[in-house]
């Protein structure tokens, strides 16, 4: 299992732009969370095992904070061609099995992915109501294997510094996962 961590994008950032189709063929974006006091981007996909070993969790953390207003989508920027476990019919089926309540979305030109920098699932990036970036990085310490429970800790702390206007933690570290399956010939400078 080959390792890739997030690439930082640096705080301050503005949410870059995006519109892409749900399973279903139905458009999703940035300007429909424009209401929201925060939004969390979150690159995941089907196949991966670091994905799925904080899914459940992931799943339920989303729920809680979207009951406080915040925003979530999922981007799910895999060569879908390469990676069939990543398709749309199979990400529908995700949706249900996993109880994710925020749309999840295919970036089938994989611009969006390189838009934020992402570089690995998952690869979590919380921005405040100005849409500027105060958090990216890993949900928590748990990967599959080393035993530490899927608890959100580190998400759970800058959403909810966010949502109450406080400065995010100071230490933000990486998040740890499969790099995205990127089409051949596109991948981005700083995977290479």
């Amino acid at each position: 299992m080959v390792q890739t961590a997030s690439t930082m994008l640096p705080l301050g950032t503005k949410a870059p732009d995006f519109s892409l189709p749900d399973p279903d063929g139905k458009r999703v974006a940035l300007s429909d969370f424009a209401d929201a006091p925060v939004l969390l981007v979150a690159f995941i996909c089907n196949h991966c095992p670091f994905v799925k070993h904080i899914a459940q969790g992931f799943a339920a953390l989303a729920k809680e904070y979207q009951a406080k207003g915040v925003a979530v989508v999922a981007v799910n920027s895999n060569d879908v061609e390469h990676y069939p476990d990543d398709a749309p019919n199979k990400m529908a089926e995700e949706t249900t099995a996993r109880g994710y309540t925020f749309p999840y979305v295919l970036d089938e030109t994989q611009e969006v992915a390189k838009a934020y920098g992402a570089a690995c699932t998952p690869d979590f990036y919380v921005f405040d109501s100005n849409r500027e970036l105060v958090y990216r990085g890993q949900l928590d310490s748990s990967r599959p294997g080393n035993g530490a429970p899927v608890t959100g800790a580190d998400l759970r702390a800058a959403l909810d510094a966010a949502l109450a206007g406080r400065p995010t933690p100071d230490e933000q570290k990486p998040s740890i996962g499969c790099n995205i399956k990127w089409k051949p010939g596109n991948e981005p400078e700083y995977f290479r």
